[in-house]
């Protein structure tokens, strides 16, 4: 099961549509997904179309990490009905669309998003993990900090996938999350690693923009991923409506569809190199 954390040090860089776009082109490619919304807004939670019924959210299985039952409590995406749906299929158990679920977010979780979280508490994501199966890859989209929460999703994961926008602020935050990540390798996780550098909400014709990606390459070399995700307009309507961006009905979605799918081949293939390097 390969663990990836989707992270940014600075706020409102897409980092939240970035995991939603994978999750969307893991559900299309049928692979057996879990979606962990660690950040205490849960937007991720809303934007999958979650109905949480009597489901325990991911706060409050973290406060009982040792004996919690994560797998009992995750919830089908929305997304997984509306596949069916246009599959023409009465599946929406998964077996046939793919298996998208989510352990749903909530404020409850910020009590960890504390500066001084110790090392026992950095490992309640991972227990909680370690008895789950029946999944290929799990994306856990991250609050923008590098408090406890991070912190909790780094223990847990083999992947760190960095969001970032091509302008000043949010390169110079990215520099700082790479110092931030070799740190936290060094210190807790030996086996993390850096799967790259998505550059989010592009302006192909904004010369700012291109002024900072050229900046970015020299910066991060072969860390910064292709394709870059165009700054779309219909991402709010998409967003706003809970669908997949696969299922939008519009040729900019395709296209925008087809870049995410592109860059879950790059994750999901840099934490299989990583996989066969450490044996």
């Amino acid at each position: 099961m390969q663990v990836v954390s989707i992270s940014s040090l600075k706020g409102g860089v897409g980092k939240t549509s970035v995991t939603l776009g994978l999750a969307s082109a893991a559900l299309a490619a049928g692979i057996p997904t879990l979606v962990v919304d660690l950040d205490p807004h849960a937007d991720a939670t809303t934007g999958l179309a979650v109905t949480p019924d009597d489901r325990t959210d991911v706060g409050r299985l973290l406060k009982n990490a040792r004996r919690g039952d994560l797998a009992a409590n995750t919830v089908p995406s929305g997304w997984v009905s509306t596949a069916a749906r246009l599959s023409g299929t009465s599946d929406v158990g998964g077996s046939a669309t793919g298996r998208l679920d989510v352990a749903m977010g909530s404020a409850h979780s910020g009590i960890y998003d504390r500066p001084d979280l110790g090392r026992r508490d950095q490992g309640r994501l991972a227990a909680l993990l370690s008895r789950l199966t029946g999944y290929s890859l799990v994306l856990i989209d991250c609050p923008p900090s590098l408090n406890g929460l991070t912190r909790i999703a780094w223990t847990a994961s083999n992947t760190v996938l960095l969001v970032a926008e091509p302008a000043l602020f949010s390169v110079a935050g990215t520099e700082r999350t790479m110092r931030a990540l070799e740190l936290f390798r060094r210190e807790f996780a030996p086996d993390l690693h850096t799967a790259g550098i998505v550059a989010n909400r592009v302006r192909p014709a904004s010369g700012e923009h291109g002024f900072r990606l050229a900046e970015m390459r020299r910066m991060f070399g072969d860390l910064l991923l292709h394709p870059t995700l165009p700054d779309e307009i219909e991402w709010q309507q998409i967003q706003g409506a809970a669908h997949a961006v696969h299922h939008w009905p519009s040729d900019s979605a395709r296209q925008t569809a087809g870049h995410f799918d592109e860059l879950l081949r790059s994750v999901v293939d840099s934490g299989r190199m990583r996989s066969r390097v450490r044996r």
